[in-house]
């Protein structure tokens, strides 16, 4: 039988026929292709054994629809219910509660509020004014102020004054932001994680917006520790498809980002060398997940979730994950592996 692959994407015009050509010239026994919806029945039998979701964060029918997926058998990736309640501020707390270095964060009350918010009566829980002194105590400065929920270095403001900070803050709006420690690095790496098996750790330059190919930006020790991280962060949330960000201090590194749930795979920000792993790892997911589901539906157990032995330890009557002997090797070899690779 064959088992069949959807791509939902928006504006993105190198990864998408890519991934598609990869999946088919690869297995005969899968077929991928664009997802086409019309209307989604309560009642509509599953299409796809496996969907990759890279735009249903913009286009809210779509992630209603995934869901609906989910509980009709699919593996979507992302899991759309976990995506859904994901912000950046929970994912700071989350790193913490890991071990996990992570700035310093804390999430503030929004500026502006709906239609039908009244501030005396809506908003009694909320203390008024804010402490801005106790903020940048607790943050220090420079900071950044942020999206909770943004993605794109959209809203993303490095603040150097209080009344920088204020400033940015009045013209937020309806977001909901977060002040973070600003980490003065030494180093930048984004980490792209997939499958919750393979981490690729490339040199990124956050003020160039750019990739550099450099095999060996990364001491063995260093580079160790950021693909463990990394795996324990996106195995905590459940992502198959993330980067996370690493601003190194003092040979620390810091989790600066990773919620980044449809990240970047176009082939002129990548550049051809890590487009070419990414579009070849993609593939290889969709096909191993299209043979060998995964159910989503356990995952709706949030107890289960957010622990480091998650993956070891699935809740009584749950379908079987992946074995610590079967995850853990691909922690200790990523690095090597990686890099033997590139430089083949």
């Amino acid at each position: 039988m064959i088992a069949k692959v959807g791509l939902m994407v928006g504006r993105e015009w190198s990864f998408p026929p890519a991934f598609i050509e990869e999946v088919n010239r690869r297995d005969a026994d899968v077929v991928a292709e664009f997802v086409k919806l019309g209307g989604t029945r309560q009642d509509e039998p599953r299409e796809y054994d496996v969907i990759i979701d890279r735009i249903s964060h913009e286009v809210p029918y779509y992630r209603s629809a995934l869901k609906h997926a989910v509980l009709q058998g699919t593996t979507v990736i992302n899991n759309p219910f976990m995506w859904t309640a994901d912000d950046k501020f929970f994912e700071a707390a989350l790193a913490t509660k890991l071990g996990v270095a992570s700035p310093k964060t804390l999430v503030l009350p929004n500026k502006d509020y709906v239609p039908g918010i009244h501030h005396q009566e809506s908003l009694r829980n909320l203390k008024y004014p804010l402490d801005w002194d106790a903020v940048i105590e607790y943050i220090g400065m420079p900071c950044i102020l942020k999206d909770a929920h943004g993605g794109g270095w959209r809203d993303v403001y490095v603040c150097r004054s209080i009344d920088e900070l204020i400033e940015h803050y009045n013209g937020s709006g309806l977001l909901t932001m977060i002040v973070q420690e600003f980490i003065e690095w030494d180093q930048y790496i984004r980490c792209l994680c997939l499958g919750q098996t393979e981490v690729l750790p490339m040199k990124y330059d956050p003020r160039e917006r750019r990739y550099h190919v450099e095999h060996d930006h990364l001491s063995s020790e260093l580079g160790e520790r950021v693909v463990t991280d990394s795996l324990k962060l996106c195995r905590a949330l459940g992502y198959d498809m993330n980067t996370v960000e690493w601003a190194v201090r003092d040979g620390v590194p810091y989790a600066i980002d990773f919620m980044n749930c449809a990240p970047d795979m176009d082939v002129h920000s990548l550049t051809p060398h890590y487009f070419d792993w990414t579009v070849q790892h993609m593939a290889d997911m969709a096909i191993r997940l299209a043979h060998e589901p995964r159910p989503q539906r356990r995952d709706l157990r949030w107890d289960t979730m957010f622990t480091t032995s998650r993956w070891e330890t699935p809740a009584k009557g749950s379908p079987p994950s992946p074995s610590a002997d079967r995850v853990r090797p691909s922690v200790q070899s990523s690095i090597p592996a990686i890099t033997d690779e590139m430089r083949a």
